[in-house]
């Protein structure tokens, strides 16, 4: 029997989100699963990604092909890296805390307090309206020299 890891699908039309499973090579994407080893949520910012990899390791090593996409997801977390005696990779992106976002948002406004910003918002209303005042000085302009 063949085994396969790869992507059963759950969640709402746009909003997919999938278990990364160990099936039967002939069972349907979304069928019978002999076990389920991590999950993945693409939709998340930064995407969401947890792989036991103990048991990833186990099924590699007795035979289990990974899909493409499985493939990828493995080779993110170090698990594919591990199973081939390959240096891992660099650490997953953490997502950035309040603290941290705060932190960088003080120093460009730091760098912001010595320019000479005048603090005023340019709408794109208030440029067409610069533009026909300005044409309209323009034919003024010219119908005062045609005279």
């Amino acid at each position: 029997m063949a085994v396969k890891i790869k992507l059963k699908r759950l969640g709402k039309i746009r909003q997919p989100h999938y278990r990364i499973v160990v099936a039967d090579a002939r069972t349907r994407r979304d069928g019978r699963a002999i076990e389920e080893i991590g999950i993945y949520h693409p939709t998340y910012n930064p995407s969401k990604i947890e792989v036991d990899g103990e048991r990833a390791q186990y099924w590699l090593s007795v035979g289990a092909q990974p899909t493409e996409a499985v493939l990828a997801i493995l080779k993110l977390t170090g698990d594919w890296q591990a199973h081939k005696g390959l240096p891992a990779p660099a650490p997953l992106l953490q997502p950035a805390t309040k603290e941290d976002k705060r932190a960088s948002f003080d120093v460009f406004a730091k760098t912001l307090e010595g320019d000479d910003a005048k603090g005023e918002a340019i709408t794109p209303k208030a440029k067409k309206a610069d533009k026909k005042a300005d044409e309209a000085e323009a034919a003024a302009s010219t119908e005062s020299t045609e005279a």
